[in-house]
């Protein structure tokens, strides 16, 4: 699982150390040495398992679907990115549903006056 990009679609073996990584960028965390530059790249399809190799002279369009299984393995990366949000109004409630308990309501709905004195009344 790669923490640099987020919707990595094939591994790459490293041609230096013949390990696998998911971009350049793990491969440098981890190893003491730099990834040795290459025209033919083996990579291994995120979707079918299956391994294939590219000859990057001669890339065209139609190379940048997995041989096996036609799935699109250039895609642009989506990397994580920092982000402050400010919660807000929930557009999917609708403001009926929504009172505000801290505010008084004027029109006190009640069976008595509250404006009669009935202190007689009370003994």
């Amino acid at each position: 699982m790669c923490k640099h990009i987020l919707n990595v679609q094939a591994s790459i073996r490293a041609p230096c150390c013949k390990q696998w990584f998911d971009c350049a960028e793990c491969h440098g965390e981890v190893s003491d040495h730099p990834l040795r530059k290459t025209t033919e790249m083996i990579f291994g399809c995120k979707k079918c398992k299956k391994v294939f190799r590219k000859d990057m002279d001669h890339f065209e369009e139609e190379d940048e679907y997995c041989p096996h299984c036609d799935n699109k393995y250039i895609v642009e990366a989506k990397t994580p990115q920092m982000a402050i949000s400010v919660e807000g109004h929930d557009a999917r409630m609708g403001e009926r549903f929504e009172k505000d308990l801290r505010l008084k309501e004027d029109n006190l709905k009640t069976v008595f006056d509250m404006d009669a004195d009935i202190s007689h009344r009370m003994g």
